[in-house]
C-alpha cells in the first residue's frame, strides 16, 4: 500500500475520498491548500520565512466563504480528526497569487481564464507532488470526479468520472503524462448521490454540505469588481456595438464580459443578443444573435496530450470547450509550430460559446486525448 497526500477541501468529496484510501489500506496525510491572509499562529523558520507547513489551530474569521475559507478548513480538520490520519494547511499563498495574477490578467486582455485547470496544473498536481516528495509519500490523491484506467496498450489514461452530471476529467486536462501513475481519483468511479450516502452513513456532518459552485478567490458574480480592485488605474470602459458597427451603449469595462453571456449586457435590444466577440484593443463589446455566436472551427495552444504518442494526423474526438458544456462531435489535428503545436479544430456543427482564454478537451469516447487553450 501507499502513503498518499490527500488535498483536503472541507468538503464531501475529498472527505471521502479520505475514508476509500484508508479502506483500501493506504497511508492518508490530509493537506489543505490556504491561499488566504497570514494566520498570525504561523510557525516561522529559523531564518525567518513562514513554515509552510502549518498545524491548523484557529478559527480564523474570513470574508470569503469559498472552498479555501477558514469555515471549511475546520470541516476539513474535523474530517482528519475523525479519521485519525494527519492533518496540515500548506501555505500555498505565493502560489495563489500566480493564479490571482493570471485571472487579472486575462480579463483585462479580453479573455476569459479558467483558474481551476491553472490550480489543478501549477498547485494540486504540480506542488502537492513536491509536498508529497517531501515526506516520502509515492501519491496525491483529491476529490476529483474523474477515473484513472488502464487502456489495451497499457497506459495509464484519465477518463471521465462515472457520474456524468459531476464529471471533472475536463478540468484536468492539463496535469503532466507523468503524473497519472502517481495519482488517486478515489470517488471518480461513484455517483455523487452514492458519495453523499456513505458520508450520511460514517456520521459526517458535511454529508449534505453544499458543492461549491464559485472560484474560492472570488465571491460569486463579483469578479468584475475583483478584476478593478487590482488593476490600478487601467481603464478598461468602450462601446457596446453591434456586429455591423451600431453603437447601441457604453461599458465600464470588458472585465465584465465573457464571450456567450447574455444577461447583464448594460443595454436592451428587443431581441435575445450574446456577446460575439471582446476587443481588447478598442475596448469594444460586441453583440449579436444566436446564429452570429455560433463558430464551426477554433484553434488552441499551450497544448498538452495525455497519451503517447502524440497525435500526428488529424483524428476524431468529442470536443469540449467549456466545464459545463457537452463535448461536440469534431476532427481535430496539430499544426507543428517553431516552438509550440496548435490545435485546430473543426466541429460537425456550429458550436455557441467559444470563448478565448478557456480550454478545449479533446477525448475518445470517455477518455482524455488532450487539449490546449483557445486562441
Amino acid at each position: 500500500m501507499a502513503r498518499v497526500v490527500l488535498a483536503m477541501s472541507g468538503g464531501v468529496d475529498s472527505s471521502v475520498a479520505a475514508s476509500l484510501l484508508l479502506e483500501q489500506g493506504h497511508e492518508v496525510i490530509g493537506v489543505f491548500m490556504r491561499h488566504g491572509e497570514e494566520s498570525a499562529a504561523s510557525c516561522d523558520l529559523p531564518d525567518g520565512e513562514a513554515n509552510p507547513l502549518l498545524p491548523l489551530l484557529q478559527n480564523r474569521a474570513e470574508h470569503k466563504q469559498g472552498c479555501c475559507s477558514a469555515v471549511d478548513a475546520e470541516d476539513a480538520r474535523q474530517v482528519a480528526d475523525r479519521l485519525s490520519i494527519p492533518f496540515y494547511a500548506l501555505n500555498l499563498q505565493k502560489d495563489f497569487k500566480r493564479i490571482i495574477d493570471y485571472f487579472v490578467d486575462e480579463y483585462t486582455t479580453g479573455r476569459t481564464p479558467n483558474p481551476c485547470v491553472m490550480c489543478n496544473n501549477w498547485i494540486k498536481f504540480g506542488r502537492l507532488f513536491d509536498y508529497a516528495d517531501s515526506v516520502g509519500a509515492t501519491h496525491v490523491a483529491t476529490g476529483h470526479y474523474a477515473q484513472l484506467v488502464t487502456d489495451p496498450a497499457g497506459q495509464i489514461r484519465l477518463a471521465r468520472g462515472v457520474d456524468s452530471t459531476k464529471d471533472q476529467s475536463y478540468v484536468l486536462f492539463g496535469i503532466e503524462k507523468q503524473y497519472l501513475t502517481r495519482m488517486m481519483l478515489p470517488v471518480g468511479k461513484f455517483p455523487k448521490t452514492e458519495i453523499r450516502a456513505m458520508a450520511a452513513a460514517m456520521g459526517l456532518r458535511i454529508a449534505d454540505k453544499k458543492d461549491s459552485q464559485e472560484i474560492c478567490f472570488v465571491t460569486s458574480e463579483h469578479h468584475g469588481d475583483f478584476v478593478r480592485q487590482r488593476r490600478g488605474e487601467l481603464d478598461l470602459s468602450g462601446e457596446i456595438v453591434t456586429t455591423d458597427g451600431t453603437v447601441v451603449g457604453h461599458h465600464h469595462g470588458i472585465e465584465n464580459y465573457t464571450i456567450g453571456q447574455r444577461k447583464g449586457l448594460g443595454v436592451a435590444l428587443g431581441t435575445p443578443h450574446y456577446v460575439v466577440k471582446i476587443d481588447a484593443d478598442s475596448r469594444q463589446v460586441v453583440l449579436g444573435n444566436h446564429d452570429e455566436l455560433g463558430r464551426t472551427t477554433l484553434s488552441a495552444d499551450r497544448t498538452n496530450w495525455l497519451l503517447s504518442p502524440e497525435p500526428s494526423a488529424p483524428f476524431r474526438c468529442q470536443a469540449q470547450i467549456r466545464y459545463n458544456s457537452a463535448a461536440q462531435p469534431a476532427t481535430a489535428w496539430l499544426e507543428r509550430l517553431e516552438d509550440d503545436s496548435l490545435l485546430r479544430v473543426e466541429f460537425d456543427q456550429p458550436v455557441h460559446g467559444i470563448a478565448p482564454g478557456q480550454a478545449v478537451v479533446c477525448y475518445d469516447d470517455q477518455m482524455v486525448i488532450g487539449g490546449g487553450w483557445i486562441r
